[in-house]
């Protein structure tokens, strides 16, 4: 098990506080597993000074789907045109 420290903004934060939010869409630039705990660090974005408030939640991995722009199934110009969403669901 690894332990994975990455920041977050306030909004993000809070969503995954309350339990509305169940996931974390990231880079694909560091190894993450099931079962590594994933330890979110909030941080304000006050102008460009981003500021550590303290807080942190710490999540355990349940599942890695990783891709590239390349497997999907939408074109590149649509996905820069739309963008992506992540649907979660209970």
């Amino acid at each position: 098990m690894a332990i994975i420290k990455k920041k977050i903004l306030p909004e993000y934060f809070e969503a995954i506080l309350s339990g509305n939010k169940r996931y974390e869409l990231r880079l694909n630039d560091f190894d993450a597993n099931e079962g590594d705990m994933l330890v979110l660090e909030e941080w304000t974005d006050i102008t460009s000074t981003r500021l550590f408030t303290g807080r942190i939640i710490e999540k355990r991995i349940t599942r890695v789907e990783r891709f590239k722009v390349s497997e999907l199934y939408w074109t590149e110009d649509e996905i820069k045109e739309k963008g992506l969403q992540i649907l979660s669901f209970e």
